[in-house]
């Protein structure tokens, strides 16, 4: 009997191991597999924080409640060691021993070279000692409370014949670079800061004498305790539950090896940790630092790849050339530019009268944000909403939130109990005695920083339907509140989810099905990051029973089990990873040939058909349509870094039969084309 639906978590564990086999591929230059570890390790961290606590909360009810469910922790601890047994492989066996080849040694759990000494010694006397915090573990001190994955050392001493004591130093990797780089006779030598810190206890505990030292990790769950009620000021109240966020329930205990069994007993004691959550880590933790190994070698990096130059904007205004026609933009192939003479021209044109955004993640140091600002001190009506329960970016959201209010700027602050995912914008021009509205609605986030890795579609359109439902969505976003039904505004042009989004492509879906029922050609594209949501994977199971050809592609979390006789024979599902982050979505049905082709910022998970608001919006242009369809063909026919999804979960490789076709740099070249054309 096979499965309906996969696991939503080992589907993840699935994809991360994924971009774990980038970081082996020998085709990869040396820096960017380094990087791949990097971003294998930081989603584990997350999976820790995020994931695990709902797992354990399963592990905790009887199989039969849930058949599904049953083993699912041991299955996703089995995965997870093995994967991260191959990361220390990959890394000892293969990426250090290629840095010696340009005469750089990164130190990895090995004695510090005596020549160089000096200067380790010179840098922790005046950088390092800065920084360090001492903290005695004992019977009269139950204040220490380890952070979710800092990094510490568990210093274990003695004084004569009296009882050892633990001490616990925070390794200050937050302040200070977490490698030292040193040149000494034409050899760049990194360390870790861990073991600069380690090889100089001496200076710290002159008293004692030292038995050893291990490095720690405490990882907890990340989840926001938010209350779902409407009064209240929600930014006050995230900043409450952030300083409480490192308090979580800790979901993983990392141990570097060889504590002794007794010390580490009394250590999980003393930090309130169950041995159940324990693992044996390596010599090193949070390894998500590896993208900032200090290495200035150009070649070992992927070449620097111009952003191909659109035509858009090229005239004195954006907003003329949006009159005369609609147009996309592909990051981070294309330039950004476009993006930002957008908010940019609006923020300084006169006539422009009034500018609305929604903001989820918002970059550090935002040129957009800064548009926005200068728009309200030139007397444009700004109004930006600024999702501040964005996971992990609360933090930097809420001080743009209180920089933007201050400059005037109408700040709607998140909907209580439902995020606004959507990445739309509007502004409204003064034209004589009307308005001109242009739109900007994109699958990823307004940040020109992501859209430098993140592959995503943003459509400029002066299109009066489009236009006119985005005015309408952002005079409902400053109510404030959740849909009181979801015929509340009845969307016609975009899906939006609370609203239409689901019932719209179950109806699409539907009619491939009756299309196909007649014998009729019937075809369904869709291009995901994630797919979980039950009803619309059913449906899709229906649609395959039926007739319907269906091809997906799912870079992450894949619940929907393809290839399945009788369930879903009909159905492949491909995964590509590679250079860029694979982030758009696309959603193309056949439609007795009259294609439907939506764009948009919706995944398929529960969260944003059930729990955000999420916008999709069509592609009417038949030059933008044509274009997207050459990118997304080139995307099922990649053979080189897409994999299957199956239920083996085993990431096979698709079958590289005639021209090898690795779709990215495909993509990148035709687009170079499709310029060079234009020209």
């Amino acid at each position: 009997m096979h499965t309906q639906f996969l696991s939503r978590d080992l589907s993840w564990l699935s994809f991360n191991g994924r971009v774990l086999e980038e970081a082996g591929r020998i085709t990869v230059p040396l820096m960017e597999r380094f990087r791949f570890l990097s971003i294998f390790s930081s989603n584990l961290d997350e999976f820790y924080r995020v994931r695990m606590p709902s797992m354990l909360l399963l592990h905790e009810i009887e199989p039969s409640a849930d058949p599904e469910n049953a083993g699912l922790l041991k299955h996703a601890r089995t995965m997870i060691q093995q994967q991260q047994q191959t990361f220390g492989m990959i890394l000892r066996t293969q990426l250090i021993p290629a840095l010696c080849q340009y005469n750089i040694n990164l130190i990895y759990n090995q004695v510090l070279p005596a020549a160089i000494e000096p200067q380790l010694k010179a840098y922790f006397q005046a950088e390092i000692m800065t920084f360090l915090q001492i903290i005695q573990l004992s019977g009269k001190n139950d204040s220490f409370f380890p952070k979710s994955n800092a990094l510490y050392l568990a210093v274990i001493c003695e004084n004569g014949g009296k009882p050892e004591k633990i001490f616990i130093i925070s390794i200050p990797s937050g302040k200070l670079p977490r490698f030292f780089s040193v040149v000494h006779n034409s050899i760049q030598y990194i360390v870790f800061l861990d073991d600069i810190i380690k090889r100089y206890l001496p200076l710290l505990f002159t008293r004692y004498k030292i038995k050893g030292a291990w490095n720690i990790k405490i990882t907890r769950d990340a989840e926001l305790d938010l209350a779902d009620e409407y009064e209240g000021d929600l930014a006050a109240k995230i900043e409450k539950q952030l300083a409480k966020r490192d308090d979580g329930n800790a979901t993983r205990f990392l141990c570097e090896p060889g504590m002794d069994e007794q010390q580490l007993e009394w250590l999980t004691t003393k930090l309130n940790l169950s041995k159940e959550n324990m693992v044996e880590g390596g010599s090193y933790h949070n390894l998500k630092d590896l993208s900032s190994i200090p290495v200035k070698n150009e070649s070992l990096n992927y070449p620097v790849l111009p952003p191909v130059q659109t035509s858009l904007g090229n005239d004195d205004s954006i907003f003329m050339n949006m009159l005369q026609k609609d147009s996309i933009i592909h990051t981070p192939y294309q330039s950004y530019n476009p993006v930002l003479r957008f908010f940019n021209e609006a923020a300084t044109d006169a006539s422009v009268k009034e500018i609305y955004v929604t903001l989820y993640r918002v970059a550090g140091d935002s040129r957009i944000v800064n548009a926005l600002i200068t728009a309200a001190s030139n007397g444009k009506k700004v109004t930006v909403f600024i999702e501040l329960k964005a996971r992990f970016d609360e933090e930097n959201n809420i001080r743009w939130s209180k920089k933007m209010k201050a400059a005037g700027i109408l700040i709607i602050n998140s909907i209580p109990a439902l995020k606004v995912h959507a990445k739309v914008a509007l502004v409204k021009k003064k034209s004589g005695d009307r308005f001109q509205y242009f739109g900007l609605l994109a699958t990823g986030n307004l940040n020109e920083l992501t859209a430098r890795f993140y592959t995503d579609h943003i459509l400029f359109t002066t299109h009066s339907g489009i236009v006119m439902e985005l005015e309408l969505l952002f005079l409902f976003l400053t109510r404030r509140r959740k849909p009181a039904g979801k015929k509340e505004i009845r969307f016609k042009q975009l899906l939006v989810a609370q609203f239409n989004l689901q019932d719209r492509f179950l109806k699409m879906i539907d009619n491939e099905i009756n299309y196909a029922k007649q014998g009729k050609p019937a075809a369904i594209i869709i291009k995901l990051n994630n797919l979980e949501e039950k009803t619309l994977i059913s449906k899709l199971y229906e649609a395959s029973q039926a007739g319907v050809i269906i091809q997906m592609i799912v870079r992450s979390t894949c619940c929907l089990n393809p290839g399945i006789p009788a369930m879903s024979e009909n159905i492949t599902v491909t995964r590509i990873v590679d250079r860029y982050l694979e982030h758009g979505r696309v959603f193309v049905f056949h439609n007795a040939g009259n294609e439907q082709l939506f764009l948009g910022s919706a995944d398929w998970m529960n969260r944003n058909v059930h729990r955000r608001i999420e916008v999709c919006f069509p592609v009417y242009d038949e030059t933008i349509k044509h274009e997207i369809m050459e990118i997304i063909n080139l995307q099922l026919k990649d053979n080189t870094q897409a994999v299957t999804i199956n239920a083996a979960l085993d990431n096979t490789p698709v079958p590289q039969t005639g021209v090898p076709i690795q779709s990215q740099p495909a993509i990148y070249n035709l687009l170079n084309q499709h310029q060079t054309l234009q020209l």
